[in-house]
């Protein structure tokens, strides 16, 4: 059950938020490791070098020997979780993801940091727009994309339970809150956020604020909007989905990725697959590589803003 928090302003940082989580995990079972790619410092999983030195393996920068490390010590009877930026926990380690990982049934459980414009200064080497897209194409991945730190919390806790390859991403930062502390979830069912009859607008990870927003600005022109938050996108409730797409006049997604692959893209086939005749309006980033700026720029130049995202709207809810 969750509850909706009571106000929008930025929560603890989400590093933070899966360190704490994780040295929670590891306390009560001895078995769950943590590997880093030399990022200790920017996620702070150097705490965790700290509280569990005999679990914890800084590996360099080489994140496919990482993959594979983790693969071996979950052959071992461990749960490992690893951390790297988003692009170097899916593009550069693809092929050891699909093997080691997928493929070989070994449990890895992945916090790819910094998706889309959370890149920052880091520009766009850092930059991914891809990843959900990546590991949606690899056999029973689960994949989720964490609103807010009770969200990021309550995933880290639920993966160290599961079995298989897992992947959440989120900023390293703070980000706005959207759930209530003690707000719980389930993996694979999608949250319905508000209640409307006109539009439905489905977002994922950090946007899920801005999605609430939209919907308030519409409501003042006196457009309604179902919210949903599919934080789970893979695999994804179809069930929720067309139940709420019914005697709708269109579907919006909202996401920090890019239009081809991700969210919408997985939207738009429960929609084709079930034949429902609803137009689709995707928003996120089409056919761009990352830049370097702060986050706020970014967001803003990638449109992924409240204000950028009613602009892309005016047309397709007039």
């Amino acid at each position: 059950m969750f509850t909706l928090a009571e106000n929008k302003e930025v929560g603890k940082e989400l590093r933070a938020t899966v360190v704490d989580a994780l040295k929670e995990v590891m306390a009560e079972n001895e078995k769950v490791v943590a590997l880093e790619a030399d990022l200790g410092g920017a996620s702070k999983w150097t705490d965790i070098g700290k509280s569990n030195p005999d679990r914890f393996i800084n590996v360099g920068i080489a994140e496919a020997n990482m993959v594979g490390v983790a693969a071996g010590l979950n052959l071992t009877g461990y749960t490992p979780f690893i951390h790297t930026f988003g692009p170097f926990a899916t593009r550069r380690v693809l092929d050891q993801v699909y093997l080691s990982g997928a493929y070989s049934k070994n449990t890895i459980n992945i916090f790819g940091s910094d998706p889309g414009f959370a890149a920052g200064h880091n520009g766009g080497t850092h930059t991914t727009w891809e990843d959900v897209a990546l590991l949606r194409s690899i056999p029973d991945v689960v994949i989720c994309d964490a609103a807010d730190e009770v969200q990021m919390d309550w995933i880290i806790k639920a993966f160290s339970e599961m079995e298989g390859v897992h992947y959440v991403r989120g900023n390293r930062k703070g980000v706005r809150n959207v759930y209530a502390a003690g707000s719980t979830f389930e993996i694979g069912k999608g949250n319905l956020l508000k209640e409307g009859s006109d539009y439905l607008i489905v977002a994922a990870g950090q946007l899920v604020s801005e999605a609430l927003e939209v919907a308030e600005a519409l409501a003042e022109k006196g457009i309604s909007c179902d919210v949903i938050d599919m934080f789970t996108i893979k695999p994804l409730d179809k069930e929720l989905l067309i139940k709420h797409l019914a005697d709708k006049k269109g579907v919006i997604t909202i996401e920090n990725h890019s239009t081809t692959g991700g969210l919408g893209s997985a939207v738009a086939e429960v929609i084709a697959d079930n034949g429902i005749a609803v137009p689709l309006k995707r928003i996120g980033v089409d056919n761009r590589f990352g830049q370097v700026g702060t986050p706020e720029f970014l967001q803003a130049e990638f449109g992924l803003t409240t204000e950028k995202m009613l602009e892309q709207l005016a047309e397709f809810v007039k």
